[in-house]
């Protein structure tokens, strides 16, 4: 089986500082790197050191190879990814001494996909395939709409968050995932209860605090690992990615779960976003280590 995801892909500028600065005050930075980033990008790269055959689809712009050619290293398929006559996405991001981030990110080539590149991409799919989708590219509906008629299992990030484009989005999503801002943000703009958001699957991440799976007759709730964190963008996607590989192995939801909270602890525990996202070997060294101590 294999993961498709249609995803951003962002040039990430690092900003290391003592405190996240408030409204009107400039900071000096103590540490600046470049790196990959993007939702996308970041949910491609674990799943691939998950395991996972990965395709990914997206664009960069003429300054993008390298992004890229970092995808290809970490053993994503990108043979669906467009370089575009434009700039390639990218993102602003401070990180301060407790590994709080604060980011601003600009789309540029993420929102330019193409409808016969997508379903070009996606010609080869079908049942038992996964989908992964977010919203920090264009054409989120119409690729879930191409994936779900395939028979599919989409997998829907959404985020950042937009009512509109969610409730767009969400009768062709399998499963859901969201952090508990995003759960209750959704909620409300339905009229529901977040235990009665209508979609077959939802996840709702709780940084720190694990995450929890819901579907009718299932509830889990997984405590997060005890790490010290130095850097926790990209976290979710980690998890999100790690998720999905687990999954499309044949891992039951439980054991998906622990395999993805496991690579979000050692990537948190890392500077960076894709590059600090851990392999396999690891992963299972590290739930070894814990769960047998």
């Amino acid at each position: 089986m294999a993961i498709y995801n249609l995803g951003s892909i962002n040039v990430d500028h690092f900003y290391r500082v003592a405190r996240l600065p408030r409204p009107g005050e400039t900071v000096s930075a103590r540490q600046y790197h470049r790196g990959l980033g993007g939702k996308g990008a970041n949910q491609s790269v674990a799943a691939a050191c998950a395991g996972a055959r990965v395709i990914h689809i997206g664009a960069v712009g003429s300054d993008g190879d390298w992004a890229v050619e970092a995808l290809a290293a970490r053993g994503v398929n990108t043979d669906h990814i467009a370089r575009l006559d434009m700039p390639t996405g990218h993102a602003i991001i401070n990180v301060d001494d407790a590994g709080e981030n604060a980011i601003v990110i600009h789309s540029a080539a993420n929102m330019a996909q193409d409808e016969g590149r997508i379903r070009a991409a996606l010609a080869g799919a079908g049942p038992g395939d996964y989908c992964i989708l977010q919203n920090e590219t264009n054409l989120v509906r119409y690729t879930a709409e191409i994936a779900q008629n395939k028979g599919m299992h989409v997998v829907y990030s959404a985020a950042p968050f937009d009512a509109e484009k969610v409730r767009e989005v969400l009768p062709h999503v399998d499963t859901l995932v969201v952090n508990e801002l995003e759960a209750g943000q959704l909620a409300d703009a339905l009229g529901v209860a977040t235990t009665h958001l209508p979609v077959s699957e939802v996840v709702v991440t709780r940084g720190a605090r694990g995450a929890a799976f819901g579907a009718t007759g299932i509830e889990i709730e997984l405590p997060a690992f005890e790490v010290t964190p130095v850097d926790t963008t990209g976290a979710g996607d980690t998890w999100l990615g790690f998720f999905v590989a687990g999954r499309d192995a044949g891992m039951a939801v439980k054991g998906a779960m622990k395999f993805a909270l496991a690579g979000a602890a050692l990537q948190v525990m890392r500077p960076g976003t894709a590059e600090a996202i851990p392999d396999l070997g690891e992963v299972k060294k590290f739930l070894e280590e814990r769960l047998n101590s």
